[in-house]
């Protein structure tokens, strides 16, 4: 804490808030201001755009809302930032530090590739950028608000949220599963996963370790380890619903408006689904109702 700040603090709190707001005022005025005015007038100027996101892989698949909207009247070119560091920590994320790792990056372009509203997608070298995406981790914002309007803010274009920003064609073979993903991070400790156990056709897709330890409650939960993200997104779009905290899973899920349960977080609350079909949740008695509301749903 500097001094200027715990002199506020101290000795004249009711002037805190406004010591505050006028350093996130100075903060955007002389770094941001200029940015988003650029990002304005390319925008209005230009008729082929470039984006920029460094990850990581669900925020990224959050900004497809934008660059679809925009798709309509411009090219768009999406440059992938690869090999970027954390600069915190974050509890056991898969990315080898990365926010996107070389990795993560091979396992993502499939998917990215397959969605017609881009023109280019490829690992950002030396292009020109004219909507630079990691923005939404830099400005002087509170940042938990649902994720997409991240950049809606950033490039002043906005579309609705209860559309499908995804397309892919069903999985050959796996189909009318629970598809779940449950990542150790963003988990909510009010809730449990034992009632699953009733149902015989709950599948993990992701990360083993991560598997290995939802199966104490669920020891009839299966495990398929998909190739890359096309194919997750093809099983997610076969099944009968799926499940999953906030990670890449349910940004997927979320896109492409399948029947799906997020278990809320209650101390990083980023994420809340849109449209019909989606349901989050806090307690245990609202998980089980959504669930078997959606499972009776689907039969």
């Amino acid at each position: 804490m500097s001094f200027k700040k715990l002199y506020y603090k101290i000795f004249k709190p009711d002037k805190k808030n406004e010591f505050k707001n006028n350093l996130r005022i100075n903060l955007f005025k002389n770094k941001y201001e200029n940015l988003i005015n650029q990002i304005n007038t390319a925008i209005e100027s230009k008729k082929e755009l470039n984006f920029l996101h460094s990850g990581t892989s669900g925020d990224l698949i959050y900004s497809f809302p934008l660059i679809k909207k925009l798709s309509l009247t411009h090219k768009c070119n999406f440059y992938i930032g690869v090999n970027k560091k954390f600069t915190y920590e974050y509890y056991k994320h898969t990315g080898e530090g990365f926010l996107i790792s070389e990795k993560m990056y091979d396992l993502l372009i499939p998917l990215l590739k397959s969605q017609t509203f881009f023109n280019e997608v490829k690992k950002h070298k030396d292009e020109e950028i004219d909507i630079n995406l990691d923005l939404f981790r830099e400005m002087p914002w509170n940042n938990t608000f649902n994720s997409p309007r991240w950049y809606f803010h950033i490039a002043g274009e906005q579309t609705d949220l209860s559309n499908p920003y995804l397309d892919v064609v069903n999985h050959s073979t796996i189909k009318k599963r629970i598809v779940i993903q449950r990542t150790f991070r963003h988990r909510n400790m009010y809730i449990n996963y034992n009632f699953l156990r009733n149902y015989e056709d709950a599948l993990f897709v992701g990360v083993k370790e991560e598997y290995d330890d939802l199966k104490i409650q669920i020891p009839n939960l299966e495990f398929y380890n998909p190739k890359d993200f096309l194919e997750i997104a093809q099983i997610i779009k076969s099944s009968k619903l799926f499940i999953g905290n906030q990670s890449v899973c349910f940004p997927i899920a979320e896109a492409l408006k399948v029947p799906r349960l997020l278990e809320a977080s209650p101390e990083t609350p980023l994420v809340q689904p849109v449209g019909k079909n989606g349901y989050d949740f806090y307690f245990q008695p609202h998980f089980e109702k959504w669930f078997k509301f959606l499972y009776e749903k689907a039969k």
